[in-house]
């Protein structure tokens, strides 16, 4: 129950970014925005990563690690965001909100096309019923809405992008690279906006975006991080997918937005398309070579055969740990363990 809760609270804090933001809209230009939004996640996660140095938890220090946290931090940190705020000026929040259910499909799509992982024909069929909603919701707000779908779809593929990204990187723990990420892609977003568009914004505008960074990209992240340790990768990401649709029941209760039959039509589609995708899971045989890695693991998860005398099986802890040889067969994602290619 504790877990569902932190997920839960965690899709809530992700949901008010995109009304927020729509409002901040008014005193910033989307770099401007991007860059607090970035900035305020890494404050965020500030408490988080001094307390794993407190834990003593490593870094592992590699080149590839590095390379893929600096293609993550220009896919995720830098582009998704400012395409986003851009979409967001152009159609209604609570649209917007709904064509983020993309993120999902493009992680699914790019897991397919870049490490072979069949979707199978649930999962296809949920892809094309989420672009079929897009559609929809693009169609209804005419052209601006039709390239404010464009701009929320190509931060979807860069926050997708991001995603795998991030899941290949084993040395570094997730508040680390997010506080990296923020950091770095939030500088650089601020100082192109500050040098494209003059600051006019209040210190009640500043002070707000950077709280909303904090709070909607830093805490929601550690709250998932949690709430994924305690429930499971794929519950947490069901309990999450639901931030889109909260999203846009809070722009259309406070901004005053309308709420019209097409939403309707394309939230349920969202609902049944999101849902099948989250079932599209497979199993076969496959065989895992020998790995030496750090990440958030437990014991009774079939992978992670190593002895801790004392520790239960069920306990999620971290640190560097080497993987023997192993061949077995199971339904699975494609995720750390499973980066295997299928012919």
């Amino acid at each position: 129950m504790h877990g569902l809760l932190l997920a839960l609270l965690s899709a809530l804090l992700f949901a008010a970014s995109t009304p927020v933001s729509k409002a901040l809209l008014a005193s910033f230009s989307p770099f401007q925005l991007a860059g607090l939004l970035y900035l305020g996640a890494a404050l965020g996660m500030v408490p988080v990563v001094l307390r794993e140095r407190r834990s003593g938890l490593p870094i592992v220090a590699r080149r590839t690690n590095a390379l893929r946290l600096a293609a993550a931090v220009l896919c995720g940190g830098v582009l998704a965001p400012v395409l986003l705020l851009f979409g967001l000026r152009l159609t209604l929040a609570g649209s917007v909100s709904l064509l983020l259910n993309l993120e999902m499909v493009a992680t699914a799509v790019l897991g397919a096309v870049l490490f072979r992982e069949p979707l199978g024909r649930a999962g296809w069929a949920a892809v094309v019923g989420v672009v079929a909603a897009g559609a929809l919701l693009a169609g209804g707000g005419g052209w601006p809405g039709v390239f404010a779908a464009l701009f929320v779809a190509g931060a979807c593929l860069g926050w997708g992008l991001d995603n795998h990204l991030t899941a290949l990187i084993d040395g570094i723990t997730p508040a680390r690279s997010t506080l990296a990420k923020g950091a770095v892609a939030g500088a650089a977003n601020l100082a192109i906006g500050v040098a494209a568009d003059p600051w006019t914004a209040a210190p009640g505008a500043l002070g707000a975006a950077l709280v909303v960074g904090a709070l909607s990209y830093g805490v929601s992240i550690a709250l998932y991080i949690a709430a994924a340790h305690q429930l499971g990768a794929t519950r947490a990401q069901a309990v999450f997918a639901s931030a889109p649709f909260v999203g846009a029941a809070l722009s259309f209760a406070f901004l005053g937005e309308p709420l019209t039959p097409l939403h309707a039509a394309a939230a349920l589609l969202l609902a049944a398309s999101v849902a099948a995708l989250l079932r599209s899971r497979h199993a076969h045989p496959h065989a895992h070579g020998e790995l030496e890695h750090v990440h958030s693991h437990r014991h009774d998860d079939g992978h992670h055969l190593h002895e801790h005398p004392g520790l239960p099986r069920s306990t999620r802890h971290s640190h560097a740990h080497r993987h023997e040889p192993l061949a077995h067969a199971h339904p699975h994602w494609p995720d750390l363990h499973h980066r295997h290619e299928h012919g």
